[in-house]
C-alpha cells in the first residue's frame, strides 16, 4: 500500500508542485488549503490529488481536518508543513493582526499539524516530516519580522523534534527555499526583483520542483540518515 502524504497549502506554488511530485511517485497524497477554492478545484482537476479546506492555524480545525483525511486515506506516514502567508511592514508599522496572522499560519501550522500525526508515526515506528522554511529565516528580510521569525522558529522546531523522533523512526527536516519562482515572488516589483536575483551566484530563480525533489527524497524510504537538518535550496545566495 501506498504511503499517504499530507502537504499543507498544497494547491499552489511550492506546495502544488511538492504535491504533484508525490502523487506521481505513487504516494496518496491530500493537499490542504484555506482560501483559494477555485485553484484547489483547479489543481484537483489538473492533477487527481485530493483537497481538504481547513485553516492550519486552527488546532481544532487540523485534528477535524485531519481526521476526514486519515478516513479517507489511511494513516498518515508523511506531512509536508509548506502553507505560509506573507504580512509585510517595516516593525514599526505592523499591526498586530499581521504579526499574528503570520506566526500563525507559518509557525503555529507546524505545531498544529505535526501534533496530529507524531504519535501514530511513533507508533508505527514510521514517519517522515519535512518543514518549509526560508533563506529569511536565516539571514532575516528587511520589512518581515514577521515572516523571518516565524520561519526561523521552524528550523529550532525541527531540530527538537527530530532529537524526540529519531529513536522511532520518525525523520524531521526542513528545508529553507531561496527565491523560487511563484506567484508569490513574482508579485515583487520588477525593478526589485532585478535587484533580487543579481544577488544570487546562479543569476536565476529557483524552481518548485527544486523543492519538490528535496521533499521526496527526505520524505521517502531511501532517506534513513538524514535528520534534524535544514537544507537550503537558494543557488548559492545563502551559505551554511
Amino acid at each position: 500500500m501506498s504511503r499517504v502524504v499530507i502537504v499543507t497549502g498544497g494547491t499552489r506554488g511550492i506546495g502544488a508542485a511538492i504535491s504533484t511530485a508525490f502523487a506521481k511517485a505513487g504516494y496518496k497524497v491530500a493537499a490542504t488549503y484555506h482560501g483559494n477554492d477555485q485553484a484547489a478545484a483547479e489543481f484537483t482537476a489538473q492533477t487527481g490529488v485530493q483537497h481538504f479546506k481547513f485553516d492550519v492555524s486552527d488546532f481544532a480545525a487540523c485534528e477535524q481536518g485531519v481526521a476526514n483525511i486519515v478516513a479517507k486515506l489511511g494513516p498518515v506516514d508523511i506531512l509536508v508543513n509548506n502553507a505560509g502567508i506573507t504580512r509585510d511592514a517595516f516593525l514599526h508599522k505592523m499591526t498586530a493582526a499581521q504579526w499574528h496572522e503570520v506566526i500563525g499560519t507559518n509557525l503555529n501550522s507546524v505545531f498544529n499539524m505535526s501534533r496530529q500525526v507524531i504519535e501514530g508515526m511513533r507508533t508505527r515506528e514510521f514517519g517522515r516530516i519535512v518543514n518549509i522554511s526560508s533563506i529569511n529565516g536565516q539571514t532575516g528580510q528587511v520589512g518581515q519580522a514577521n515572516y523571518s521569525a516565524a520561519k526561523a522558529a521552524i528550523i529550532g522546531f525541527t531540530k527538537a523534534l527530530a532529537l524526540e523522533s529519531a529513536s522511532k523512526g520518525v525523520l524531521v527536516n526542513a528545508i529553507a527555499p531561496g527565491y523560487i519562482d511563484t506567484d508569490m515572488v513574482r508579485a515583487v516589483p520588477p525593478d526589485v526583483l532585478e535587484k533580487i536575483i543579481a544577488k544570487i551566484p546562479v543569476k536565476h530563480l529557483g524552481h518548485a520542483d527544486d523543492i519538490a525533489r528535496m521533499a521526496l527524497f527526505l520524505a521517502s524510504d531511501d532517506n534513513k540518515f538524514a535528520t534534524g537538518a535544514t537544507f537550503t535550496v537558494n543557488g548559492a545566495q545563502y551559505l551554511t
